[in-house]
């Protein structure tokens, strides 16, 4: 199977009060088309830097990251954001979107600005309706993003990260700041984007959202220290199981 991201040798340090906060140490992991994984591990120990530095959004310190056949450190900022914007979709605890823009328009933004989705503005607009139609959340299309409910408006999230066709998505708790029920549905979508060929990289500290994902990566003060399949179709199974090998990994 082709791989889509691959790190090798990550190292992510910062300098705090002149001294060396090495946060990612070495670390090196792949993620074939069509995966879709999961990472955890305790507080503060670079789960989201992780995701960050692999994707571009953060500069790494040493080593490398290719996606999809380019080495994102040796880009330019300008081809890096460009490649972020075209390539890659980005979903977050927090649901940034432009309060003076409609739900529709914040999901449309990502495509007016791209240089590389070149359907028509029409067609822009009503791809954007078809996302939100198939996430179920076509009649807020027309809202301000105070007027919906954080599960609705982390599935406009979702919906924008899909409007340029992204290869691979970039998801940093998205769940997190949901209640169970709104967790499930976004889980939901996310497992329906991926079986349809998108893959995605997610961090989250939930077991259950977790278990939904083909592969966990743990990681502990920088370091990867363990890989698990999800390999039961049963869905209480393969959360027990997940359970019982993150508390062997001390989680």
């Amino acid at each position: 199977m082709k791989k889509i991201l691959e790190v090798t040798d990550l190292c992510k340090t910062y300098i705090i009060n002149k001294r060396q906060n090495n946060v990612l140490r070495n670390v090196s992991f792949s993620i074939n088309k069509g995966e879709m994984v999961a990472v955890m591990g305790p507080s503060g120990s670079g789960k989201s830097t992780l995701l960050y530095t692999v994707s571009g959004m953060d500069s790494m310190t040493a080593g490398q990251s290719v996606f999809d056949g380019k080495d994102i450190s040796k880009l330019s900022p300008n081809a890096l954001a460009q490649l972020r914007l075209d390539e890659m979709g980005f979903i977050f605890q927090q649901m940034y979107m432009l309060k003076n823009l409609s739900v529709l328009d914040n999901i449309l933004l990502p495509a007016r600005q791209s240089k590389a989705n070149t359907l028509s503005a029409k067609e822009k607009f009503e791809y954007g309706k078809k996302l939100m139609h198939k996430l179920g959340i076509i009649e807020i299309a027309d809202n301000d993003i105070n007027e919906v409910s954080g599960g609705q408006l982390q599935r406009a999230c979702i919906c924008r990260s899909m409007i340029n066709k992204p290869k691979m998505i970039f998801a940093d708790e998205p769940t997190g700041a949901l209640n169970r029920s709104s967790s499930d549905e976004v889980m939901d979508e996310l497992c329906k984007i991926n079986s349809e060929g998108t893959t995605i990289m997610l961090v989250t500290h939930d077991a259950k959202v977790s278990a939904r994902c083909g592969r966990v990566l743990y990681i502990v003060d920088g370091n990867i220290k363990g890989e698990y399949n999800t390999i039961e179709s049963d869905a209480r199974k393969r959360e027990r199981a997940l359970n019982n090998w993150l508390l062997e990994m001390g989680w």
